[in-house]
């Protein structure tokens, strides 16, 4: 059997892998390996391995990682940690082939330390850009790390290849949020009060935003703007999810916390929902607001409006349920006007998710099961031919 090693740090990032990680477990010619590390193992971030291990998967191993800091030298300190432990992690369990999504820099960890092994690379949701965090250099630094890549839209599959990967390497699968969508039955209004313990208002919004991690000393202001202009919003209730662990991101968590204790009959903050409270709120709230990579990957199958602040995101394919707006109070107001208004709303009745209908997940099983991966090591640059106006 070919054991798959899969990595996953953020809550985030393993709800889009849990179908993988099922149909890796189901298949006769796949072994799972699973290595929890990062946001997973931390009290402060909710200690998320819990949730994979109620659902049913065993972790082979929990490695230890984040300094208690959140400067770039406390991170830049993280992922020398992570290294260390990918390196003994990685000689245990003798994967062959190490499955990695996104953009993180504990999943640029994994990947250097495979590389190292001599370790194949099986990199998901590559030549995507966000011009406004580090995450866009992690992500193609990861993708030459790579040997198959699996990508959400033909875009980013043209943009794999332009980094001179092999065009028969390169999967247009889909976005992978979608199959949790479609595969998950989620919870009714009713249920969902219930579980968060938080009761809906005339209007509702579900708010995540990150540190646009490329900018200095612009996360406060950002957060007080969007403060701002949610405070003033009438008859509005908040749902908050917290920032992952970046750069910058315990200043939000502050600010978050402290605003839910000002207003505790119209908002509530989580840690993490977990993927099925998400996708519940993502069903029956109004509109999502921030700067998430969820708002553009899986709220559109949901035909609801995001409120896309800010630079974090640019670049990325958007659906036109999308609405951008500077970090601003009046901007994002005005962006929230348009997203309740009746045209708008007509609109959204018409939108289509650029990243598919679903079956990623599965698509990608079949592609493991089937590749040759003794050939995949020793990579041929694929070159792109050249106009010849720009012949030398």
């Amino acid at each position: 059997m070919k054991k798959v090693c899969v990595v996953t740090g953020t809550r985030a990032e393993y709800g889009l892998l849990r179908r993988v990680m099922q149909g890796i477990l189901e298949s006769a010619d796949l072994r799972l390996q699973l290595i929890a590390t990062g946001m997973h193992l931390s009290p402060e971030f909710g200690l998320t391995y819990r949730e994979i291990e109620e659902d049913g998967f065993v972790i082979d191993r929990k490695l230890e990682m984040l300094q208690s800091s959140d400067t770039s030298i406390g991170v830049t300190k993280s992922m020398g940690i992570a290294m260390i432990g990918f390196a003994d992690a990685l000689s245990d369990l003798q994967p062959d082939i190490l499955l990695l999504l996104g953009d993180r820099y504990e999943i640029f960890c994994a990947a250097a330390a495979a590389m190292i092994s001599r370790i194949p690379i099986a990199h998901l949701h590559g030549g995507e850009t966000t011009e406004g965090a580090f995450d866009e250099a992690i992500r193609h630094s990861i993708t030459k790390m790579s040997h198959i890549h699996f990508v959400a839209a033909e875009e980013y599959r043209k943009r794999v290849i332009q980094l001179g990967e092999l065009p028969e390497r390169v999967h247009l699968v889909g976005g992978l949020g979608v199959d949790n969508i479609n595969m998950m039955k989620l919870l009714d209004r009713e249920a969902l009060e219930e579980s968060l313990d938080f009761k809906f208002g005339q209007k509702n919004i579900l708010v995540t935003f990150h540190p646009v991690t490329l900018e200095q000393g612009t996360v406060t202001g950002q957060m007080k703007e969007l403060l701002k202009a949610l405070e003033s919003l009438p008859d509005t209730h908040v749902i908050f999810t917290m920032p992952n662990a970046d750069t910058d991101s315990r200043v939000l968590i502050q600010m978050i916390e402290s605003y839910v204790k000002q207003h505790p009959s119209t908002s509530k903050s989580f840690t993490s929902l977990g993927q099925m409270r998400y996708l519940s709120c993502l069903r029956h709230v109004d509109a999502v607001v921030g700067n998430s990579s969820s708002g553009l990957l899986e709220v559109p199958s949901f035909k609801k409006a995001t409120i896309n602040i800010g630079d974090r995101q640019r670049g990325r394919i958007q659906a036109l349920s999308v609405i951008d707006c500077a970090p601003e109070s009046s901007e994002i107001l005005s962006a929230l006007d348009h997203a309740y208004s009746d045209a708008f709303q007509r609109v959204l009745d018409h939108v289509v998710n650029p990243y598919g209908i679903g079956g990623a997940s599965a698509k990608i099983v079949t592609e493991l099961e089937s590749c040759d991966i003794s050939v995949v090591l020793k990579k041929t640059f694929y070159d792109l031919p050249f106009p010849s106006t720009y012949r030398l």
